[in-house]
């Protein structure tokens, strides 16, 4: 990106992603520095990720927003573009990316909306569409909330911008692959609601899930996705039980 003096990190987190983190990285050559931070792969993460012309820093993994964190203070570029392992970058997104760090419009950040497959289908619903993202930070204007260890949320110092291209994510493309992704989430996130104070009941795990079907299906709008999206509603209410059900753990309620 050397049409602008602002330099360009594109940063992917990971952590056992060989076998599809090449695709990702192959679509953020553009940038100025490419970086992986990998948390002691097993696999050929590493590998990979070297052989695709990425710098490798390996740190040991604490949880997402705390992995953010160390990037922003890290990684010397004037901007941090974040990318998971799952998603791609189209050349329209990367394009805007660059004309918007350009324009030195005064944002601080950028929110990417974000196309999601899940189940080998594109979801317009259930809070998977438009999926806003805020991936486009510039370093020294936000921190990650230490609160929210997973499905992490920039304090951002300024104003932020909206992009118009879409990020592609590939999602679970089978029951057990989502179950699988959000039972990993299950203690972070129960960590986290008991970090912000957030006081559990007994009832909480059936009426917290309960919640989460209804907000999926009807507020979110999961009905325009037909049985995909009646699937994602029901699995995601049963995580919010898991999640519950730990936080009630976590506290110790007797009631």
């Amino acid at each position: 990106m050397n049409k602008s003096k602002s330099s360009v990190a594109a940063v992917v987190i990971v952590m056992n992603e060989g076998h599809r983190i090449a695709r990702c990285l192959e679509r953020l050559q553009w940038a100025d520095r490419l970086v992986v931070v990998d948390a002691f792969s097993t696999d050929d993460t590493v590998l990979v990720a070297e052989e695709s012309g990425a710098e490798v820093l390996q740190r040991r993994w604490v949880n997402f927003a705390d992995q953010r964190n160390f990037v922003l203070q890290n990684v010397e570029a004037d901007w941090v573009v974040f990318v998971d392992a799952d998603e791609i970058m189209p050349s329209n997104l990367a394009d805007e990316i660059c004309e918007a760090i350009i324009s030195d419009s005064g944002f601080s950040a950028y929110w990417i909306p974000r196309r999601n497959n899940i189940f080998g289908h594109e979801m317009f619903g259930a809070g998977w569409y438009p999926d806003y993202q805020l991936r486009v930070i510039k370093r020294g204007c936000a921190n990650f909330d230490t609160t929210r260890p997973v499905h992490e949320i920039a304090i951002v110092d300024g104003q932020c911008g909206h992009l118009r291209a879409h990020l592609i994510h590939h999602g679970p493309k089978s029951i057990r692959e989502f179950r699988a992704r959000q039972d990993s989430y299950v203690e972070l996130q129960a960590e986290g609601l008991n970090m912000r104070g957030v006081r559990a009941r007994m009832h909480s795990p059936i009426s917290q899930a309960i919640r989460e079907w209804f907000r999926r299906m009807i507020v979110l709008k999961g009905y325009r996705d037909g049985q995909y999206g009646l699937l994602a509603a029901c699995l995601m209410a049963e995580h919010e039980f898991k999640v519950y059900r730990n936080l009630v753990h976590i506290q110790g309620h007797t009631d």
